[in-house]
């Protein structure tokens, strides 16, 4: 009790003369902008979960190609959850003496679990108020079908159309519909109807090609429960999806928003350490006279570890708590703001950034301050007769390293990816060794300089001769923080740019197939009259994969996905040139001397799951025929272009003795469906397959997500500012008492404002070229390496932050200090 007490008065003590409240104030703000940023992201991502589960129509999807066995519900039931079901097969829609093959989907009460239908009573046009959200699903005996078949077969309210056995009244029109994600390929248009009316249909007999599904919905943690039980139950023919699983496209832009928040949660952590170590170097500095007269007075060393280290914890936990309050008060202000972007109110935080704010405040000043503590620890009594006593030499700062290892740990936790944190924390160390390099020559070198006269800028100078190790540690501090800001605004410029790239506004939302090669030239020219130009179509033969280097392929030794792909057949294509869209990482293209012969380039990721590398040998089936091609080049595809693409691609020569057809993908504008229709009329062997709806409801995910992204940033970078001036003003009582020195020998208040922007210009020219260059260096590996999206060096950027820190470091510096020039020097000397 003894140590707790000494430990509560020291630290009163240390509130009321100022020491501590830097100290305090660093860890405050540090708390504040990791849990702000922590509690926004976390219902964010949140609602970034719900809105795309509208792509699954739940949170939770089981699949399979047979009826799905009874425990799967009676689990989720048991457990609670939100349950409905639906069942799809393509028909026959048969109207007067028209048909049309379609998409039937039935679904049970509740569909869907996420997300809306919408209908209209008109087809086309109607504008945005003709559509309304459907309170439920279609009566029994009716069907809502999309806009594109009512065309095709002239339906329009109240006409009957047959199915099979049964006979079913148009109710209304389907304009959108959840539950698209996991199927891009709807080959036909799509008729919603009630599952009660499908056994009346007869058209689910033995062997029909339906697909079952079971949708669930619940709170996260009970979906990621439940898919771990199901997980192991399921058969070889089931799959579980989930927004994970499902679209690709939603998967790349869901996972890179999560690691570009992973990265500002990153730049909280950093700036956190940075200004704590700042703030607690004048802290421990004004304490090391108080203990060396307790050991004076018979202090042990234990007794005063045991009061530093209840100081530590009292101001860890205060920081903390108060970090988490400010944190939660100043996101709920932002999301109540940012919440209106969304369909839906943002969903309430969870405890968790409570929890890492906590253990970030606990293990951040623990770190910072241990080194100090056992410097405090060892002072001797000595330091009140000897000044220089106490004071850090060489081999202090391996003290350090701890500090380090903790920074390391919470990087990694923060960054939720191995690849970005390694690269964060190399970068780190990278920076920390240059700049502390450069500062360390600049301060050798400023003491060959002469004395100081009463020019200003040598007035600067000379107190970074005075003070080269705290020179160098503001020149480490400055340079980290500016990099973890510009590192951010880097990072973010390119995410954002790849977004918007990906999927452009003019990105493929038809895909055409079954084209015959005589009909190619009939239906470019086709399109061309009507509007639609620069179609280009591509060769697809159909194969089956027999072996590997020429042993029988064994599909057991593949799981999941990777089966799967093994055993489905393949679609071959040949092109001379490769497409923009993909890239070369292993081996090479080929050039036209290469025509005829039996080489294969593979997509990556298929290559990575079948386990295949270069020089490979696969024996294709196609059309009876075995064909050997050897593995010369492996491709990384852009599959969020929405472009052709292909999984296996040979060169010209190779394939067109084989039965083939060729495929498109065009971009129509709304309004422009009709030429499909006619299109179709006229060669009706073609498929078209309308990834449109599913297109917005990705471009509306991404917007969001986008949104997201702009309002976290603009957020870490107000809180990343306030960390750094907390940690300026850490340093601002020693610049207080050289401006009282100055002044009293007779120096004006101009010349020691001039002094002190001459020194923080220094330090900042120094500080921002490094950051800015090893921000760039870090944003072009998490860019291409980590988040896999193309890096452009970006010069306004750079430039911009450069110049703002050279203007803002002194700005900041004069305006932590301004208000003590203004008394007189008599006044200045009482005041320390």
């Amino acid at each position: 009790m003894l140590a707790f007490t000494l430990a509560l008065r020291q630290l009163r003590s240390h509130w009321q003369a100022g020491e501590v409240r830097v100290l305090l104030l660093a860890l405050v703000l540090a708390i504040t902008a990791t849990t702000s940023v922590g509690f926004f992201t976390d219902r964010i991502q949140g609602s970034i979960n719900s809105q795309g589960g509208q792509l699954l129509g739940a949170d939770l999807v089981i699949n399979a190609d047979h009826a799905l066995p009874e425990q799967y519900l009676k689990e989720a039931q048991k457990r609670k959850l939100q349950t409905t079901s639906s069942l799809e097969f393509p028909s026959m829609v048969i109207h007067a003496d028209a048909s049309q093959l379609a998409e039937i989907k039935a679904v049970g009460q509740g569909f869907p679990l996420r997300g809306d239908l919408t209908v209209s009573q008109q087809a086309i046009g109607g504008g945005v108020s003709a559509k309304s959200q459907a309170a439920s699903i279609p009566a029994p005996g009716s069907v809502w079908i999309a806009p594109r078949l009512a065309q095709i077969l002239d339906l329009k309210i109240g006409d009957m159309v047959e199915l099979g056995k049964l006979k079913l009244q148009v109710s209304a029109f389907l304009q959108n519909e959840p539950s698209r994600g996991g199927n891009m390929f709807n080959i036909a248009p799509r008729l919603l109807m009630n599952q009660a009316d499908v056994a009346s249909t007869g058209l689910i007999q033995f062997g029909s090609r339906a697909r079952y599904q079971l949708l669930l919905a619940a709170d996260r943690t009970e979906i990621v429960d439940y898919a771990a039980w199901a997980k192991p139950q399921l058969l070889p023919s089931e799959r579980i999806e989930d927004l994970r699983s499902a679209r690709p496209e939603i998967r790349s832009a869901r996972d890179k928003a999560e690691q570009f928040l992973g990265l500002a949660a990153m730049v909280g952590v950093m700036l956190a350490m940075v200004a704590m170590f700042l703030a607690s170097l004048p802290c421990i500095q004004s304490s090391l006279d108080t203990y060396a007269l307790m050991r004076c007075f018979g202090a042990t060393k234990k007794l005063i570890m045991q009061i530093l280290l209840w100081q530590t914890m009292l101001l860890a936990l205060t920081g903390s708590l108060v970090g988490c309050l400010l944190g939660y008060a100043a996101q709920a202000g932002l999301a109540s703001f940012a919440g209106r972007l969304f369909v839906e109110t943002l969903p309430p935080p969870s405890l968790m950034p409570v929890l890492a704010g906590m253990v970030t405040g606990f293990a951040a000043m623990l770190a910072v301050v241990w080194p100090h503590l056992r410097r405090l620890q060892h002072v001797p009594a000595l330091r009140i007769l000897r000044r220089d006593l106490g004071d850090f030499d060489v081999a202090n700062w391996l003290s350090f390293i701890p500090a380090l290892l903790v920074l390391a740990g919470l990087i990694f936790w923060n960054a939720g990816d191995f690849k970005l944190g390694a690269a964060t924390l190399l970068g780190l160390l990278g920076l920390v060794f240059v700049t502390g390099l450069l500062a360390w020559l600049a301060s050798k070198g400023l003491q060959r300089l002469p004395e100081a006269n009463s020019s200003a800028w040598k007035l600067g100078l000379a107190a970074m001769k005075r003070r080269p190790g705290m020179t160098i540690a503001q020149v480490l501090g400055f340079s980290l923080g500016l990099m973890a800001l510009i590192l951010l605004a880097l990072v973010r410029g390119d995410l954002l740019h790849s977004w918007q790239a990906s999927l452009p506004a003019d990105a493929p939302n038809r895909f055409m197939i079954n084209i015959q090669p005589a009909q190619i030239s009939d239906i470019k020219q086709f399109l061309s009259d009507s509007g639609v130009d620069g179609v280009e179509m591509s060769p697809m033969v159909r194969a089956r994969l027999l072996a590997i280097n020429h042993q029988p392929l064994d599909t057991s030794q593949y799981k999941d996905e990777a089966k799967r792909l093994a055993e489905r057949e393949f679609n071959l294509s040949w092109a001379e040139n490769m497409q923009q869209d993909n890239k070369i990482v292993a081996g090479q293209w080929w050039a036209k001397t290469d025509a005829g012969k039996p080489m294969l380039s593979l997509e990556k990721g298929i290559a990575e799951s079948l386990k295949l590398k270069l020089g490979d040998v696969l024996t294709y089936n196609i059309g009876g025929r075995d064909l050997d091609l050897t593995v010369s080049s492996l491709r990384k595809v852009e599959w969020d272009t929405m472009r052709t693409n292909f999984f296996a691609v040979t060169p010209p020569g190779l394939l067109e003795d084989f039965s083939a057809s060729y495929i498109t993908s065009l971009h129509l504008e709304k309004g422009q469906e009709e030429i499909l229709n006619r299109l179709v009329k006229r060669f009706p062997n073609i498929t078209v397959i309308d990834i449109a709806a599913l297109l917005d409801q990705v471009q509306q995910i991404i917007t969001k997500m986008t949104h997201a992204i702009e309002y976290v940033f603009a957020f870490s970078l107000l809180a990343g500012i306030a960390v750094l001036y907390a940690a300026l003003i850490a340093t601002r009582a020693e610049r207080i008492r050289e401006a009282t020195l100055l002044r009293v020998l007779g120096a004006s208040r101009k010349q020691v404002t001039a002094a002190v922007l001459a020194e923080f210009l220094s330090i900042g020219l120094i500080s921002a070229m490094v950051a800015t260059l090893t921000a760039s260096g870090l944003a072009w590996y998490i860019s291409t390496q980590t988040l896999g999206i193309p890096y452009t060096f970006n010069w306004h950027t750079s430039l911009l932050a450069l110049i703002g820190s050279i203007l803002l470091v002194p700005l900041a510096a004069w305006l932590a200090v301004r208000g003590f020039l203004n008394q007189p020097p008599r006044n200045l000397l009482d005041s320390i």
